[in-house]
């Protein structure tokens, strides 16, 4: 959880603003993960926060919104590519990947 926080803060995620009598905040929950190794252990622990999206209004909390997905289908052509090639496949995991993308995309 501090590595979270830490990540939010320093990356300017958000600022503390007052809020009009009119509206509620958008609240938001920890969510909490024990990831085991393949024999049992206890790999790490995780820790996630999540906004309770689904309280939001479009116009009022929210003008548009944009999640970046990948289709299966790219998925299997890549690994397609991957075995039919003998390439080497990696993993990458990207700690707060979404702090980092443009805010401007249309």
């Amino acid at each position: 959880m501090n590595d979270k926080m830490e990540a939010l803060n320093g990356n300017n995620t958000w600022t503390l603003t007052e809020i009009l009598m009119v509206r509620k905040p958008v609240g938001c929950k920890w969510v909490y993960k024990i990831k085991y190794e393949s024999n049992g252990e206890i790999e790490r622990y995780k820790a996630k926060i999540d906004a309770k999206g689904y309280s939001q209004r479009e116009g009022i909390d929210y003008e548009k919104t944009l999640f970046l997905v990948v289709k299966m289908i790219t998925v299997r052509c890549i690994l397609n590519l991957v075995v039919q090639n003998n390439w080497t496949l990696f993993q990458l995991d990207i700690n707060n990947a979404f702090l980092y993308g443009s805010q401007n995309v249309e």
